[in-house]
């Protein structure tokens, strides 16, 4: 015999500790929406004093069906993968052949750019320094 999930089992119990309580009350002829108010709080109150190992494994269960150590792929989400490979390969194969000349050009660029900063500098040195020595004297 197969065992019972435990969330219909949790779910029947529920449904059982509200059910009885207010067969109870509508048999002792109370209005039927207070009789429904107590029954939902006599449920509740017995549902969480006596069902706490079943509400603990069906958390449990519910958090490992969510938090699955490999989520499933999907085939779109192959399919779309697969298109970003693609592209990245032939922007890295057109950048690899096409730009090779602006890349050296911007490298010298960028050399060019150094040396002026460099030299700047150190013209900005040389004039500290010799401010320094003119107050000295």
């Amino acid at each position: 015999m197969k065992s019972v999930p435990v969330w219909v089992y949790y779910s029947v119990l529920r449904v059982l500790m509200f059910a009885v309580p207010l067969g109870v009350l509508l048999s002792m002829q109370i209005k039927w929406w207070i009789a429904a108010l107590v029954a939902a709080l006599i449920g509740f109150c017995l549902s969480y004093i006596f069902l706490r190992k079943s509400r603990e494994s069906m958390s449990r269960e519910l958090y490992e069906a969510r938090h699955r150590d490999k989520a499933p792929v999907a085939t779109d989400d192959e399919s779309e993968d697969a298109a970003v490979d693609r592209a990245s390969a032939q922007t890295a194969d057109a950048a690899s052949t096409g730009t090779a000349s602006a890349d050296t050009a911007s490298a010298d660029t960028a050399s060019t750019d150094t040396a002026s900063t460099d030299t700047a500098s150190t013209d900005t040195e040389h004039s500290v320094s010799s401010e320094r020595e003119s107050r000295s004297e």
